[in-house]
């Protein structure tokens, strides 16, 4: 049986083709254990426009723990902020091979309300 890192970027290989097929922005999250990342990514997918992490200091100051949903969803607010910021609105969503669950899926919906749309 293959592992379950292994199935996961299999999963993600599958949407990073569909998505380059389209040739739209694109919204990538990799979480860990402690932490959740987002990355805004051109559509040549060569270039990483704007980023949002647990580890952003002004992120660490408010949080106690970066690996739960109310963190998630700071990093989605921020990563949206930013992207506004930018003049990106429309992006499409990478959850990077993750279940749409739990704190990819807080990350989503904070982003969605605060402007972006995927």
């Amino acid at each position: 049986m293959k592992d379950k890192n292994e199935a996961r970027l299999r999963r993600a290989r599958q949407t990073r083709h569909k998505i380059a097929e389209l040739k739209v922005m694109r919204l990538a999250v990799h979480r860990s254990n402690s932490h959740i990342y987002a990355q805004v990514i051109a559509p040549s997918g060569d270039k990483v426009l704007t980023s949002a992490s647990t580890l952003e200091p002004e992120v660490r100051k408010s949080l106690k723990n970066g690996g739960n949903v109310r963190a998630a969803a700071e990093v989605g607010k921020r990563i949206a902020e930013k992207a506004k910021q930018l003049g990106i609105e429309a992006v499409a969503f990478d959850r990077g091979g993750y279940r749409y669950h739990g704190r990819v899926k807080a990350l989503a919906e904070a982003a969605r309300e605060h402007g972006l749309k995927f």
